[in-house]
This record gives structure tokens, C-alpha cells and sequence, in this order.
């Protein structure tokens, strides 16, 4: 099972509120430009990346001081253990506030892929792409391929997400639960899946198809 983070895990997009909070001017100048299609979320972080003074320390007391968590995502994930389903998050955005979120509710056991943040002594940051495909580049982490690699380990499946970058790898799924953006893009392209709210909508699927 590969779930989405912003907006899907979390309740809201928390790069998108760490770049409005934290980011100098132009920043949505080039979030503009990536929601319209015109760069990749890999070319947006670096020209976003130039626009931070910031430390890891301040970013983490942000983001920690919130509740972002699907408040149904916890049960929904102790149902998967039980079920021997694996749960791995497969994420466009940036490392340091997933782990930081999945420790703060001792989830740091589910793995994850995502972007990563490099931290500078004065206050700056860069983002590397260590699941970024070569063949498109648009993408920091291109999710399709993380779901391609995968899907020999497994019988099926399941992708759940709400945003741009999760389009892509829905179309290779087996089940698809979509919300949002994704929702609209699966009714747009004749994509099969099904529209959830929260993980408890998703759990009450899998005890009625599985039990």
C-alpha cells in the first residue's frame, strides 16, 4: 500500500505552508508556474530552496506545533499491521517534516520516500532528488517509478493520494482511493477509484472487501 503525505497523511499540505511561511519573495511567483504546469516540482524546489534563511531547528518547531495527522490514519495503519498489509509512504515532498511527524506519533517505522533537505551553516538549504527519474525529471520524486520497483514484491497494490504528483502513479495501481485533485483528474481520464475523505473510509473498505 502506497499512501500519499501532504494532504493525504497529513490533513493539509505542509510544504506548501512551510514555503508561504518561511520562503522570500517570488515564491509564488514559481508555485504559479508549477500548478499550471509549466516547470516540474524538482525545477519549483530549486528555485524555492534559493528563497530560504531558515533552520532545521526553526522548521522543525513549526511544523511540530501543529496537528497535522489524519486523525484516523494511526488506526487505520495498527489495521494494516494486523492484516500483514505493508504500508509505505511515497512522498513529493521534503524529508525532514515527514520523519519528524512520523516520530512525533511513533510511526517512524514506516518507511518512506520523499525529497531531501540539505541544511546550511548560514541558513540556507538545498533539496536533492534521490528518487527523481532521468527519463522525465519533472518530479522531484517520481513516485511511479518508487510503485513500479515495488509492485514485483506484491499481488496487488492500493494507491491513496489527493494531489498532481500522485496522477501519474494511480494510472499503474490496482486500487486507487483519490480525493482532491486526484479525484478530479481520475473522473477527467476515466480512471477508476474510489473517493474517500479520511483513512477511516479507507479501513472500512478493506474490512468489508477482506473480511
Amino acid at each position: 500500500m502506497l499512501c500519499d503525505f501532504d494532504g493525504t497523511i497529513s490533513t493539509s499540505d505542509i510544504g506548501y505552508n512551510v514555503i508561504r511561511r518561511f520562503a522570500g519573495d517570488g515564491w509564488e511567483e514559481i508555485n504559479r508556474a508549477y500548478c499550471s504546469g509549466e516547470i516540474g516540482s524538482q525545477n519549483a524546489y530549486r528555485k524555492i530552496a534559493a528563497l530560504f534563511r531558515v533552520t532545521k531547528e526553526e522548521l522543525l518547531e513549526y511544523v511540530l506545533a501543529y496537528d497535522y495527522l489524519d486523525s484516523h490514519f494511526i488506526a487505520f495503519h495498527r489495521y494494516c499491521k494486523e492484516m500483514g498489509f505493508d504500508v509505505k509512504i511515497v512522498s513529493d515532498g521534503l524529508d525532514f517534516y515527514i520523519e519528524a511527524l512520523l516520530n512525533k506519533y511513533d510511526l517512524g517505522e514506516i518507511d518512506f520516500y520523499s525529497n531531501e533537505v540539505v541544511f546550511h551553516d548560514d541558513g540556507s538549504l538545498s533539496v536533492t532528488f534521490p528518487w527523481h527519474n532521468e527519463e522525465c525529471n519533472r518530479c522531484g520524486n517520481c513516485k511511479t517509478s518508487i510503485l513500479k520497483r515495488l509492485s514485483s514484491d506484491y499481488e496487488r497494490v492500493v494507491y491513496i493520494g489527493d494531489g498532481y504528483s500522485d496522477v501519474c502513479p494511480a494510472k499503474y495501481a490496482d486500487v486507487v482511493f483519490a480525493k482532491s485533485i486526484l479525484f478530479e483528474k481520475c473522473l477527467e481520464n476515466d480512471m477508476g477509484c474510489n473517493h474517500y475523505r479520511n483513512f477511516d473510509d479507507v479501513k472500512k473498505y478493506f474490512m468489508e472487501t477482506y473480511s
